[in-house]
């Protein structure tokens, strides 16, 4: 068996980013670049008032009680045509560009307007209430790095220096398919001795919320024609997600049955619980991810090992998602397997705390679905009583 932490560098260095490909920006939520993006334009491209007032020229309204003379209005996008020239002024709303000769706005409510007249009541102060052109990004200037993923803040930025289209990694393509002649659909009649297939559809969201593109090839019988059918089934997909089959009983046939159709075998078994039967290998050229069969096994492993496999082919480097807590209740001595513990996390104090469920079989996803968290267990950690800090792997 190896460790986890060698198992996730394997499984990433298998991987290199994808091709880039172009994406409207309006589409490009939660994609990651692959070129910088660059502003098109300054933002603001020219200086605008940022509230609604009276632009004028600072020299002419050093004190209290100047009247000037109204010439003309700069609503945001109607921009004032002339001058300002001594003693006058230019009523201007909020994203209005200010009028050449300007260099303050003094607001209305310091103003008293009487017709084409309006007194300052305070004095005016050079640039106050005025965005240069510029100040938020200069044309040419980086707003999007590469490698990043994009949020909807980023789309308001990118869209904001005139970019309409963006570089992005392709999606990688997921193949899953699961095995077992046990397996049956949600709503559909169950067999003899059956369960209710599941780890697919927390999967498939798994996946892609994490980047990738998911393609469900369905529940396959446990046969070796029928698994060996995973190789013409998962044509065109950067990787390949089997679930199931992963162990050695008689009816785990996924290294049996694709041996013949060129798979090669990287690894198998990790010194881990839940998930210790996990496959990594190659089918052919493309990537095989034999997760276990048990739902909690399979998404932990899914978790440690299919998320960074995602984020290499996006050329993301491994997600981090650990952090520590206060123990609630004692943990026993570890064994030779690394432990990931289903928990819920609390807030005891002001403290985040976290409390272990009793139970922690593998088969059991009403736990881990009510788990906000993962002890992390080395292998042979000693003893941990309440109160003491302890490693976490967040679920969300």
């Amino acid at each position: 068996m190896i460790s986890v932490d060698e198992a996730v560098t394997r499984i990433m260095s298998a991987f290199s980013p994808l091709e880039s490909e172009p994406i409207a920006v309006g589409a490009a939520a939660g994609r990651v670049l692959a070129a910088n993006v660059l502003a098109k334009l300054d933002q603001p491209p020219f200086p605008v008032s940022s509230m609604d007032g009276y632009a004028v020229r600072s020299v002419d309204v050093t004190q209290a009680g100047v009247m000037l003379n109204v010439i003309g209005s700069a609503p945001a996008g109607h921009p004032f045509a002339g001058r300002i020239d001594p003693g006058q002024a230019v009523r201007i709303f909020t994203g209005g560009v200010v009028p050449e000769g300007a260099d303050a706005i003094v607001i209305q409510e310091d103003t008293t307007a009487d017709g084409t007249k309006v007194t300052c009541q305070v004095a005016a102060q050079k640039g106050r209430h005025i965005r240069v052109a510029g100040l938020d990004f200069k044309s040419g200037e980086c707003i999007g790095e590469t490698g990043h993923r994009l949020t909807a803040r980023d789309l308001a930025l990118i869209a904001a220096g005139d970019v309409s289209l963006v570089s992005v990694c392709r999606r990688p393509k997921i193949a899953l398919v699961a095995t077992g002649d046990e397996l049956s659909l949600p709503g559909a009649a169950r067999k003899p001795g059956g369960i209710v297939a599941s780890s697919g559809y927390a999967l498939s969201a798994q996946i892609s919320a994490w980047g990738g593109e998911p393609t469900d090839l369905g529940i396959l019988p446990d046969t070796s024609q029928a698994v060996a059918s995973i190789a013409e089934k998962s044509q065109g997909a950067d990787l390949i997600v089997t679930l199931g089959g992963a162990s050695v009983g008689d009816h785990d046939l996924i290294q049996k049955a694709l041996g013949p159709k060129g798979f090669a075998l990287d690894f198998w078994k990790i010194a881990m619980r839940p998930g210790k039967p996990l496959i990594f290998g190659r089918l052919g050229k493309t990537p095989l991810l034999g997760l276990p069969g048990n739902p909690v096994s399979t998404l932990v492993c899914a978790l440690l090992f299919l998320k960074p496999a995602i984020a290499a082919m996006l050329g993301l480097s491994a997600p981090t998602t650990t952090s520590t807590a206060k123990l609630m209740t004692d943990l026993k001595e570890n064994d030779g397997r690394q432990d990931y513990v289903r928990a819920k996390l609390e807030i005891v104090n002001g403290e985040r705390c976290v409390r272990p469920f009793a139970v922690q079989d593998s088969s059991m996803l009403s736990t881990f679905a009510q788990a906000d968290a993962l002890i992390v267990r080395a292998v042979h950690a000693p003893r941990v009583a309440a109160g003491e800090s302890v490693s976490i792997l967040l679920l969300e």
